[in-house]
């Protein structure tokens, strides 16, 4: 799907997708990680049919695999989220979308949910330094019927990607920008705000949108253990363990060495984002203590290269691949993924 992604979409969107901050060692390690582990099977435990379902604060998926939030869909294809969404609905799986999205809100979940009546739709939000836009935010987020609200954490400043600088590319194409972005305050009728990454953010910004909001609250961008600690005392409903996809600093673990510690350090749900390329991904993610994982880049390569098709594709070979590793580890269910079945290769020791 990304070599397909790549001879139709134009080379500077396909570097936005695909690039990475600094040298981008982290975009690399992210994949590569999975790679270190193994997962050791049982025998004689095996059953026909297997239960691949996840209940999560803010829905049901079918399949442990979510779409993770990722911007401008319409660079990618010209129905942009609402066939994302149209795809991940039908595959009975929760869709995160981005607050960067070509397609406001509202739009978005009425696609889904013409597909699949019960789709599940997250809201992803940056926290903005003016309040009364995150407010108005995640009012719309609500009234458009999403069932979760997904606080990304880790950009107190953009990452700096070396693809974007030699395009020169920073500025959405005529007809696009960020329509949840429109007619917020401070804007002009019509106009649209930039998104504001600041520094200033904190946990009493957290506790205010806690204040705000009666919907399941995820944290994403959480790598240290001390930070999951922290967002229970905040309230918070779940965690999604990600360094953004290797595109904020290219300093940090890879998304999967950090999961296993998070997921000691808290008993809410985690979900696991960044380098998931196969099913035997999602499975090691799931055996290190995920509840689920998120997909970016994959689904953009399926969006770009066949549109809704492309995007379901994307979806039913994880989930089949994933069906299949579960069966040759004798699993009846994503539960039986446990701890003690994964090894680190070339040692035997279990992956914590």
């Amino acid at each position: 799907m990304q070599e397909k992604a790549r001879a139709v979409l134009d080379p500077v969107h396909y570097d936005y997708y695909a690039g990475g901050a600094g040298e981008e060692v982290v975009l690399a390690e992210n994949e590569a990680a999975f790679r270190r582990f193994a997962l050791l099977p049982r025998v004689l435990r095996g059953s026909e049919n297997r239960d691949l379902g996840v209940d999560l604060p803010g829905g049901h998926a079918r399949v442990p695999v979510l779409v993770a939030p990722t911007a401008f869909h319409r660079l990618a294809h010209p129905e942009g989220e609402l066939a994302t969404a149209r795809a991940a609905a039908a595959a009975g799986t929760v869709l995160v979308s981005g607050m960067a999205s070509t397609t406001r809100i509202s739009e978005v979940t009425a696609a889904a949910r013409a597909a699949e009546e019960a789709a599940s739709v997250w809201f992803q939000l940056y926290l903005q330094p003016d309040e009364d836009v995150t407010e108005c935010l995640v009012r719309r987020a609500e009234q458009a019927g999403c069932t979760a609200l997904v606080v990304t954490a880790d950009s107190p400043v953009l990452g700096r990607h070396r693809r974007d600088a030699e395009h020169g590319f920073h500025d959405l194409p005529a007809g696009l920008a960020a329509e949840n972005m429109r007619d917020l305050p401070g804007t002009a009728h019509g106009g649209v705000r930039d998104i504001a990454m600041s520094p200033s953010m904190s946990w009493d910004h957290l506790a205010r949108l806690r204040e705000l909001t009666t919907l399941p609250l995820w944290l994403k961008g959480v790598l240290h253990p001390d930070d999951a600690r922290l967002a229970v005392v905040h309230g918070i409903d779940g965690i999604m363990v990600s360094n953004h996809g290797g595109r904020q600093s290219d300093l940090v673990p890879a998304a999967v060495e950090a999961l296993p510690a998070v997921c000691d350090a808290v008993s809410l749900p985690v979900v696991l984002d960044g380098g998931v390329r196969r099913g035997g991904d999602v499975a090691i993610a799931l055996a290190l203590g995920a509840e689920a994982v998120g997909i970016g880049r994959p689904v953009l390569w399926g969006l770009a290269a066949d549109g809704q098709a492309g995007v379901r594709r994307v979806l039913d070979v994880l989930r089949d691949e994933l069906d299949h590793v579960l069966a040759l580890c004798g699993g009846r269910s994503l539960t039986d993924l446990t701890r003690d079945v994964v090894v680190t290769r070339g040692c035997g020791r279990c992956g914590q």
